[in-house]
């Protein structure tokens, strides 16, 4: 082992590898090494300019006693001769490397299993790793954040993570820890991490550097805001978006869009935004509508215009060979390339290869074609939907982008395909820029990316489990996060069961950060307008998706609860404001308001919206009340003003029209 100080960064180097330990902002480490001769010098998500404090480096000691140190601010870590890493907070040791190789005196290091602690393999017939880094697992540990999972479990102590990006699975790769820590994997490559109970076990398939950066503080919310420091913060949220957002599947033409927006209207409830979803064009790729069934885009956005309601319109990344640009783009490289077998990476109702929008070039292709065929018409935003990509098969060894191999970089894809319209859209200068994406990554906050939990099931289980996988979202950094109101697979809208779980998510998304009706209704029995198997009239459409659409006694619900969501603006525009500040997210855990309590920490199926609000959702089918854990302090039912001592668990009444909310005294 060699140690040395290279201008205030710890470089260690052994049996061929390169280890860089430096001050990355406040009371933080970034984390590098590599087997090659040079690191790559991507910074992935670290793209903000942080202070490097000057740090305390010593080296010391002899053979089995040789090693090295770096302090910065509280956190510090020793590297001993055998390049095993341990870490402290305030001299107190909250993660180290696992190591069990025979030799040396340490005891947990002394072991014939053969186990290192960072393992490298090359990947046969490329330049680049298979990198396995193991830590040693902290007992009573929880772990939190790291994007959405569809799965029950807030906690992440005991999962396996799949760290790659699928329709409704996004890898943000932060965690935020209950010993007051957090660490984001800096590395976009398709892997996993094991948070097992012996140790911890993070893998990339393909890479060519290591790359984690750490941080240490006493509470949640100074370890976001740390992270958001370094990966940067979401820009100011428009109030005039702050309400209500209409959607469906799908509207199939401009007439129909305009009698949903005159109706509203006439009803008396302000829309903020309506959605125009996929298959209004005529293929894949061509990002155009066809003028068959949208004969004048921008004079439906301009009577949109006129009513105050702003126009989002749905783009994939998708290209099929039919496209008029197809051609041009497989052309010029533009598309994601196959390493072996036909030239396909999806398949839904059209044979297509997807955009490469690690390519500079294919941006700005994709982005005149756009700007053409929407922007100039005036429509406000852009729904990247498909945003991981939906590859037809997840077969990411077999893809390829100009910037390397998928296994190496295939994460960062979403957040490279949200730049496709947010930098130009920024640079033009026409207001804050709001796009809506399937997908996300660490950083992706930045670009103006509302972010939705993908295409979910219309049950009450993965109601909870949105809920779930919005918290930890927040503890990734991803303050704008919304769902599809009721969920988006619905066989049924009849279904009074489905009537009811929409009520509950309904009322749930009246206090979340993005109010959005969205969902594939069925039964699928209203006739395409064309017989032709392209264009916009052959796809089918889900029942209406309006709120009056669901009978009179929901309906009333419903316009309760958007007066409620509008008299909140003031409110919600503080939260939007603070996590542009601090990177707060707006639904929270419990425990990001009230660290100290060790309830709070055990806690999934409750959440504070903001710090004012706590909001206890409804998640079984004819509950009509349930029970609610309040911190220590003086509490305010909104139903009927009670007043509450904290500090205990209280049992409130649910009927249909009520979900229990607490108002912060």
């Amino acid at each position: 082992m060699y140690f040395k100080d290279e201008k205030g960064a710890l470089i260690c180097m052994r049996a061929g590898e390169t280890l860089r330990i430096e001050p990355w902002g406040k009371d933080s480490f970034r984390v590098r090494a590599t087997m090659q001769r040079d690191f790559s010098g991507k910074d992935w998500a670290l793209t903000e300019e942080v202070k490097k404090p000057a740090c305390k480096i010593k080296i010391s000691g002899e053979g089995e006693d040789y090693k090295a140190e770096i302090t910065n601010g509280r956190i510090k870590a020793i590297v001993n001769f055998m390049g095993v890493i341990t870490f402290y907070k305030d001299s107190k040791e909250f993660l180290r490397e696992y190591y069990r190789m025979y030799g040396g005196t340490i005891s947990k290091e002394s072991r014939c299993l053969k186990v290192i602690n960072r393992e490298w393999k090359g990947v046969i017939g490329g330049s680049e790793y298979s990198l396995n880094l193991k830590f040693e697992a902290n007992e009573g540990e929880k772990i939190f954040g790291m994007g959405q999972y569809q799965q029950q479990y807030m906690d992440l102590k005991g999962s396996i993570i799949e760290l790659a990006q699928r329709n409704s699975q996004i890898s943000v790769p932060f965690m935020v820890s209950s010993l007051g820590y957090g660490m984001l994997w800096n590395n976009p490559a398709v892997g996993k991490v094991t948070f097992g109970r012996n140790y911890t076990e993070w893998i990339a398939r393909s890479t060519k550097d290591m790359d984690y950066w750490l941080t240490v503080a006493d509470t949640p919310k100074e370890i976001i805001k740390a992270y958001t420091g370094v990966t940067g913060r979401a820009p100011e949220f428009p109030r005039e978006l702050m309400g209500l957002w209409q959607c469906k599947l799908r509207y199939r033409t401009q007439e129909e869009v305009l009698e949903v927006a005159h109706k509203y209207e006439k009803e008396g409830i302000k829309i903020d935004q309506i959605v125009i979803d996929f298959f209004h064009w005529t293929v894949q790729g061509d990002w155009k509508f066809d003028r068959t069934y949208w004969p004048d885009p921008k004079a439906m956005v301009d009577e949109l215009h006129k009513m105050g309601i702003r126009v989002i319109v749905s783009v994939w990344p998708s290209v099929d060979r039919k496209s008029e640009n197809f051609g041009p783009m497989m052309e010029r490289g533009l598309l994601i390339k196959t390493e072996r077998g036909a030239a396909q990476t999806y398949d839904y109702q059209g044979d297509c290869v997807e955009i490469d929008p690690f390519n500079p070039e294919t941006r700005e292709y994709v982005w005149e074609v756009c700007k053409k065929n929407y922007y100039d018409y005036g429509f406000d935003a852009f729904w990247l939907d498909n945003s991981e990509p939906d590859y037809g098969v997840y077969d990411f060894e077999n893809y390829r982008y100009c910037e390397g191999p998928a296994l190496s970089c295939s994460n960062m894809y979403p957040q490279m395909y949200s730049r496709v319209f947010f930098d130009h859209m920024k640079d033009m200068g026409r207001g804050p820029v709001v796009n809506l994406l399937r997908c996300g990554w660490a950083g992706s906050q930045k670009y103006g990316n509302v972010i939705w939990s993908g295409d979910v099931p219309s049950t009450f289980e993965s109601f909870y489990d949105q809920v779930a996988a919005g918290l930890n979202m927040g503890l990734a950094g991803i303050p704008w996060w919304t769902t599809d109101i009721g969920g988006f697979m619905t066989d049924d809208v009849n279904d009074p069961d489905f009537r009811e779980l929409l009520i509950r998510w309904y009322q749930f998304a009246v206090y979340s950060a993005v109010f959005r009706m969205h969902g594939d209704r069925g039964p699928y029995d209203i006739p395409p307008l064309d017989t032709r198997d392209f264009g916009g009239g052959y796809l089918h459409t889900g029942q209406p998706n309006e709120l009056w659409s669901y009978g009179e006694d929901n309906y009333a619900i419903m316009k309760k609860y958007y007066d409620i969501r509008i008299d909140m603006q003031n409110y919600i525009a503080t939260l939007y404001r603070e996590a542009s500040e601090n990177g707060s997210p707006l639904i929270r855990t419990m425990f990001y308001e009230f660290p100290e309590d060790a309830t709070c920490w055990e806690l999934q199926d409750q959440y504070m919206f903001g710090s004012r609000y706590l909001v206890a959702p409804i998640f079984k089918l004819g509950q009509r009340e349930r029970e609610v854990y309040l911190p220590e302090g003086k509490w305010k039912l909104t139903s009927n003003g009670k007043a509450y001592e904290g500090g205990k668990k209280v049992k409130v009444k649910a009927p249909i029209d009520y979900m229990p909310v607490f108002e912060r005294c």
